[in-house]
């Protein structure tokens, strides 16, 4: 049955007007909230270089330390005085090198002031590549 014999039924309509003021407002807030990297606005011409390669490879320094803070250079063990003479040591290590890479294989259970005492010979040394070797877990 009708009821409403007199009424029209109106069609349901979408108001497109707020979903619009709504996508502005995130518009805004993007715009507000990007930061925008004034490095890519440089032009950079890298300069060009001709050379051989290098036609002797360095060779690295290895320290060894053990757990008890024992140490060896390049497989020859050392009996820790002083850093100064642990610098020395590893000057004759490097030879005629001027910068070589010092390595470092530590013990997991070195004490910590053991791998500072060698960092510290290679300050002194005038040494400033160092690195750390380690191993992949075991999985």
């Amino acid at each position: 049955m009708n009821f409403q014999r007199g009424r029209t039924r109106e069609e349901p309509e979408i108001n497109l007007i707020p979903m619009i003021d709504v996508l502005l407002v995130i518009l805004i807030f993007l715009m507000v909230t990007t930061s925008y990297a004034k490095y890519s606005e440089l032009q950079i011409n890298l300069p060009q270089a001709g050379g051989s390669a290098e036609a002797q490879t360095a060779q690295p320094v290895n320290v060894a330390i053990d757990a008890s803070a024992h140490y060896a250079i390049n497989n020859a063990t050392l009996k820790f005085t002083d850093i100064s003479a642990l610098a020395a040591a590893l000057k004759t290590a490097a030879g005629s090198q001027t910068d070589p890479v010092i390595v470092i294989n530590a013990d997991a259970k070195t004490p910590h002031q053991a791998v500072i005492n060698v960092m510290e010979a290679a300050r002194q040394a005038g040494y400033g590549r160092i690195t750390f070797a380690t191993q992949n877990e075991a999985n």
